[in-house]
């Protein structure tokens, strides 16, 4: 691994020579407490110490609506993709997790190859959390609280300074054409001291191991618990748009008013919304909110596990910090525990 250094003083340096070659978006606030991926143009607008984005970068990568074919009456078609040179800045390690996520899922047979063709057009930027954003947090249940790739640099503040690992060979080209110092042995002891302080930090927040959850939940399938979330719930969907791991979309066929040509349009869904699961004969195998609540709690910690070995919740808090119900993930997980007696 190579690691470098930039000073804080020269982060507006850098932003600004990074934008000379591609757009730039990083936290931005919005309001008294949101915070949102915008364009930048300086480090002046930059949220480091940011409580996670009202919506995670997933946006960029599979955006909330999108054209995918345009067509005509007469059978000809063509794909599309709109796409363009991109530098994320300041994306934590949850959200990192959750587009290595996305990555898993898209490059199943069949692909998906707007997914695909925007990730080789993002240059992502990773920045460390040096302490927990907030109470929602459960970074540490699901352990994405330390950084574990998915990035082409990422930044560590060491106090006047930031180390910078350097994942990829784009990274590698942007660090060198900026001339930037490699670390020294006393940056390396500075970051290792950080790492060491987080361990002390982040701890499993609700007391279960993590990886008797899948367990947990198979025994929990029928419990009551579920009819008592889905009494709260109010089907609106948040906790499923804000998520950085959930990519469940609909198709749409618009036919344009010549009669003759028309486009088929991505957008995203959520499994919380009624018609979700209604098939043509108008079954609804999730009628219930209880069922999809439950269906949410399971496609992050039981379903994914089983099929990828690994969580799909990154820890990151939005869908708790965004329900209208107040519904808690991690009361959730704790209420199942102490029902099963697990």
């Amino acid at each position: 691994m190579k690691y470098h250094i930039l000073e804080k003083r020269n982060l507006d340096l850098f932003i600004k020579n990074l934008s000379k070659k591609m757009k730039v978006v990083a936290p931005c606030k919005k309001g008294e407490k949101n915070y949102v991926f915008a364009e930048i143009s300086s480090a002046d607008e930059i949220s480091e110490n940011y409580i996670p984005t009202i919506l995670p970068p997933k946006k960029y990568f599979m955006p909330q609506r999108e054209k995918i074919i345009e067509f005509s009456m007469d059978g000809n078609l063509s794909a599309h993709c709109e796409k363009e040179k991109l530098a994320i800045f300041g994306v934590r390690t949850c959200d990192l997790s959750g587009i290595q996520c996305l990555n898993i899922v898209f490059n199943e047979k069949p692909v998906d190859c707007n997914f695909l063709m925007r990730k080789e057009n993002i240059f992502i930027i990773g920045i460390e959390c040096n302490k927990y954003c907030d109470e929602y947090a459960s970074c540490a249940v699901v352990n994405s609280y330390l950084p574990n790739g998915g990035y082409d640099l990422f930044f560590t503040d060491v106090g006047e300074k930031y180390v910078i690992n350097v994942n990829t060979q784009e990274g590698e080209d942007i660090i060198e054409d900026m001339k930037l110092p490699s670390a020294l042995s006393n940056d390396m002891i500075a970051l290792d001291k950080v790492r060491e302080q987080k361990k002390k930090i982040f701890k499993n927040e609700i007391n279960i191991d993590p990886s008797k959850i899948p367990q947990i939940l198979e025994k929990a399938y029928n419990s009551k618990i579920w009819d008592e979330i889905g009494n709260k719930c109010v089907s609106c969907g948040n906790c499923t748009n804000v998520c950085p791991t959930c990519y469940c979309f609909d198709m749409d066929d618009k036919i344009n008013l010549d009669l003759k040509t028309g486009e088929r349009i991505r957008t995203w869904d959520s499994c919380q919304f009624e018609t979700f699961a209604k098939v043509a004969s108008g079954e609804n195998f999730r009628e219930e909110r209880s069922l999809r609540q439950r269906h949410r709690v399971y496609r992050k910690f039981k379903f994914p596990v089983d099929k990828y070995n690994r969580f799909f919740c990154t820890g990151c808090g939005r869908c708790s910090r965004t329900c209208m119900a107040g519904i808690n993930l991690k009361e959730i997980l704790i209420k199942v525990a102490e029902e099963v007696k697990f």
